[in-house]
């Protein structure tokens, strides 16, 4: 009902653009969203805040994760085994450090392999897709200039991961051990790098 003073305070400002999302969430109230209802709160939004309503389906997607919403990017991850795996899959898109960013892509490493040696294509596509989700909200974050520019640094470091993981996943964790190793790498992340975990 307030919808017009939205808007008025939007100019950009992504604080309204997420508690209206949220609230087209609850109004669709499905247990999970997939890419059909993620277009659904993408109108919404237009028609809402008009010109400043538009927003990316990626953008949406990430706001409802982080609310704990359940988001699958696959229209069939319902069926057979992929839908088996959508949870776990979802979960692990979970990091804050450069440590738990190789963890993840060493698990999505493993199911790539897996599904691939079981045949399961969907699988495969399922887990290229939660990698690419992952590269981009990393490069969200790593764009967003309220944010820790240390952080934004690291954000930026695992995008490139997943980029590179994304193009060539044989060859990526060597490529991976020698980045490390770099002087680029050793200057802008001194501390805080556990090669433990």
């Amino acid at each position: 009902m307030n919808s017009k003073n939205s808007g008025e305070h939007l100019n950009g400002g992504s604080a309204t653009k997420k508690a209206l999302i949220l609230e087209a969430a609850r109004a669709i109230g499905k247990p999970r969203f997939t890419p059909a209802e993620i277009e659904q709160i993408r109108r919404q939004l237009i028609a809402k805040l008009g010109p400043h309503g538009s927003t990316s389906e990626d953008y949406i997607g990430s706001v409802l994760e982080e609310a704990g919403l359940r988001v699958s990017w696959s229209k069939e991850s319902d069926a057979g085994p992929v839908g088996h795996y959508d949870e776990e899959l979802s979960d692990l898109l979970h990091f804050s450090t450069l440590a738990e960013a190789e963890m993840c892509l060493i698990r999505l490493d493993e199911l790539l392999r897996k599904f691939h040696s079981e045949h399961q294509r969907g699988g495969e596509q399922r887990v290229r897709e939660v990698a690419l989700l992952g590269r981009r909200r990393a490069e969200m974050i790593a764009r967003n200039r309220k944010v820790d520019p240390h952080k934004r640094a690291e954000k930026e470091e695992i995008a490139r991961w997943f980029g590179v993981w994304l193009e060539t996943p044989d060859a990526f964790f060597d490529w991976l051990e020698v980045r490390k190793q770099s002087p680029e790498f050793q200057k802008t992340f001194p501390e805080g790098w556990d090669e433990e975990v």
